[in-house]
Parts: C-alpha cells; structure tokens; sequence
C-alpha cells in the first residue's frame, strides 16, 4: 500500500483466558480513507477496534498509531494518543439524564477547550450537520435508534478527531434508515477529513461508502483491497462470505 498509514497492526495477538481472539493480525489502515472490516461474527473485530484506541492491550505484536507504538508508553502518553480519537459505539451511548444538545457539548466541556459561547456554536453548527438542528433539547429516550446515532455522530465530531472508530454504527436499524446513516458518514468523512475505521456486518451496504474493505477470519485478516477491487476478488472463502450476507450468488470470476 503506497498511501500514508496512520494505524498499523504487526502480528497482534489477544486472548481473553483460553479463548484466543486475534492470532497475529496485520493491518495498514491509510490516513484519511474510510477502512471497513468484515466477517463472521464473533472473530474479533470490535476486540480490533478496543485495542486500536488502547482500551485494552494485546498480549504479543505492535500497535502503530501515527508512529508511536502503543504497545511501548505509559498511561498518560495513551491518554495523549486518544485525543486523536473518537469513537461511535453501537449502542450511541448517549447519557439518558443530558438533553441531544449537552451530550455533543459534553467532550469540549469535559477539555474545556473553548468558552462556552463558543461551545454552544460548535455544537449547533455540529447537529446542523448531522440534520438535528432543532433536537437538542430532546432527550434521548425521546429519540428514534436513527436520531440516537446522528447524535452520537455529532459528538464523535465535534473535538474534529483524526480518526473516528465505528462499531456497526448501523446496529438495530431498519435497511431505510441504514442506508442514509451509511450516506451521513460517507459525507461527514469527506467533509472532515478524519481516517474512518468501521466494524459493519452490513453487506452490499458498505462497498459505496468504504474506500478499503478487510476481512478478519480465524484470527487473521485474509485480504484487503480498494473496495471495488474486494467485490470482484477471486479468493473463494471472501467471495464464500459475501455472497451469503449478500443474499445472492456472486457472478463468476
């Protein structure tokens, strides 16, 4: 891969007691593209992301963010490498006792990284962007699961992170209401900018939105490639398990 890598994964391995998980994962993740890794469930692939951000900490291999290996500082070094991170969580988790509008203020609060004037402009201008300029008095119990993730989106972007990590953002959504999720982060990462790095079931769904698609199996990522290229590949396990969560045959190679 001849693109600038901002993350890279050297033989990763990560076992939670007996169970090994990840069995010497190798992964370049290029800056400013929108990366999606795929496969069975139950592999490892939200294990992937946790460790990428250094919520956890493999067990052999290295962790590449940016130059600086993870897997060699201290603590409070992490806590420096995660300022160049957000991450949008299945679930949004958003807190149930904040309204739309303090949950996205909630992080540039939490740095106090501007007055709070200008907070609360960031953050109007942030749920413009994600189509819930008239939400944030709205709690999210009050939500509908699309609203609940564009406000998890917001606050994903409003500290303007390098790199954004999405764990099956789309979970629990109706095909509809996917798809134009799938389309708000497409356009929101060629707004900003930020490398993406998503964990999606959702197939075809995510080949137009995904610049480079990977595929973790056995513990291992099997291929990657451009999207494009990754549809029409030859290997017979990827084609195997496109076509079954596609829901239709691949055409002949």
């Amino acid at each position: 891969m001849s693109l600038p890598i901002i993350v890279k994964l050297a033989e990763v391995e990560k076992a939670f007691g007996e169970q090994s998980v990840l069995k010497g994962v190798t992964l370049d993740i290029p800056k400013g593209k929108l990366t999606t890794i795929i496969g069975p469930s139950g592999e490892g692939k939200s294990v992937m992301l946790k460790l990428i951000i250094g919520l956890i900490r493999p067990d052999r291999g290295k962790i590449i963010v940016d130059g600086i290996d993870l897997t060699r500082i201290n603590d409070r070094e992490l806590n420096d490498i995660r300022k160049k991170f957000a991450m949008l969580f299945q679930s949004a988790a958003l807190f149930d006792s904040m309204n739309v509008f303090d949950n996205v203020a909630f992080p540039l609060r939490e740095k106090r990284t501007a007055a709070e004037q200008e907070i609360c402009r960031l953050v109007q201008e942030m749920l413009d962007r994600v189509e819930l300029g008239n939400m944030g008095h709205k709690f999210p119990a009050e939500l509908s699961g699309g609203m609940k993730k564009r406000a998890g989106l917001a606050r994903a972007l409003v500290m303007r992170p390098e790199i954004i990590l999405f764990d099956e953002p789309t979970t629990g959504l109706d095909p509809l209401m996917a798809h134009a999720i799938h389309k708000l982060i497409l356009a929101m990462q060629k707004a900003f900018g930020f490398t993406g790095i998503m964990v999606s079931h959702q197939i075809p769904e995510i080949f137009p939105i995904s610049d480079w698609v990977a595929m973790l199996k056995n513990g291992k990522i099997i291929a990657m490639s451009p999207s494009d290229e990754f549809q029409q590949t030859a290997d017979p396990v990827v084609r195997e398990f496109i076509s079954v969560n596609n829901g239709s045959d691949l055409a002949p190679v």
